[in-house]
């Protein structure tokens, strides 16, 4: 008896990249700002933002690690990379426009 193979079965490893922790990091700002976490959460939040920050810049390429043409390796996020928080973000939301 041959094993069937389900292609839809079949997934794929998450991926997380320091890009990612910086948008994480760049979120929470946006949200901090436009006052979406009460003020006895903002301890806990500040502290969870402040742990991935220094997690991400101790872990960004150091000026020797980038390549001769400027590139960064692969799961470095480029200047042009990092994510921008639009004025129309809304904290908590599901408008995915």
């Amino acid at each position: 008896m041959a094993e069937e193979t389900n292609p839809q079965a079949t997934t794929t490893a998450p991926n997380l990249n320091i890009n990612d922790l910086l948008s994480v990091v760049k979120i929470i700002d946006a949200c901090s700002e436009r006052g979406a976490f009460k003020g006895n959460e903002m301890a806990s939040v500040g502290s969870v933002r402040d742990r991935l920050a220094t997690f991400a810049e101790a872990n960004m390429p150091k000026p020797e690690e980038v390549n001769e043409d400027g590139t960064v390796p692969p799961g470095y996020p480029s200047q042009e990379d990092l994510p921008e928080i639009g004025e129309d973000f809304k904290p908590g939301g599901t408008d995915f426009e």
